[in-house]
């Protein structure tokens, strides 16, 4: 099965256009209230066993690209491919978790719209923001969320756990993909990642920025096709 990991405040909306093109695939449908990265990979598996997928094609965007690493960290055998898309490796910076909770006292104070308007359009390449039904999409996904997944799915993020020792063990078919444009998910960063995973493929799409699925499905459906083209 190909299955598809949504990131933070997202669901499977952010992959219509991978849902629609390839026939079987599905989409994690939430996290529930899992408040930690290996806790957000049990449910993904337990989703994947009630669908009856034993292996995976596992596409991982943003922070569900860590999701992914964890599933490869809990299951190994039964990830047949990985793609990390549009996401990260490193560790929790020292600035990361004020940062992160400054946008949740946000959403306490003024609301939830005023946390997703305020991060949202950096996720988003300039130029794209301009197309109201991608922007508005997109917005009414994040919205339906609320703020007691975005503190939950905040506390994974900043409580990760380290993927370093993993990556060089990784030996299925990986696709490690990013938007030409992505500021929080940048080229350089995937560079990085595609040179410690052994059975990495690079792929930056042009003119895209981190919500990559949305913003550039054509592209990404191409490489995603590649991928999954390769022996396993």
């Amino acid at each position: 099965m190909l299955l598809f990991l949504p990131g933070l405040i997202c669901d499977p909306r952010i992959f219509a256009g991978q849902l629609a093109a390839f026939a079987g695939a599905q989409a994690v449908d939430d996290y529930g209230t899992a408040d930690t990265i290996p806790a957000m990979a049990r449910a993904a598996l337990a989703q994947a066993d009630a669908r009856g997928a034993d292996t995976l094609d596992l596409f991982g965007h943003s922070m569900g690209g860590r999701v992914a690493l964890e599933v490869v960290r809990l299951a190994p055998a039964r990830v047949r491919r990985l793609a990390l898309v549009s996401t990260g490796v490193h560790p929790v910076g020292e600035a990361e978790p004020a940062k992160r909770c400054a946008l949740q006292q946000k959403g306490r104070d003024e609301g939830f719209p005023a946390l997703v308007d305020s991060w949202l359009p950096p996720m988003i390449a300039e130029h794209n923001r301009s197309d109201a039904a991608l922007y508005d999409s997109l917005r009414r996904m994040c919205l339906d969320q609320g703020q007691h997944r975005f503190d939950a799915q905040v506390h994974a993020l900043v409580s990760r756990p380290s993927v370093v020792d993993l990556l060089p063990s990784i030996a299925c078919p990986t696709l490690v993909m990013t938007g030409e444009l992505d500021s929080w998910a940048p080229p350089e960063q995937h560079h990085g990642i595609a040179a410690a995973v052994p059975a990495a493929h690079l792929v930056i799409v042009p003119g895209a920025g981190h919500m990559l699925p949305a913003e550039a499905p054509g592209a990404v459906n191409i490489a995603i096709a590649d991928w999954l083209a390769r022996p396993a």
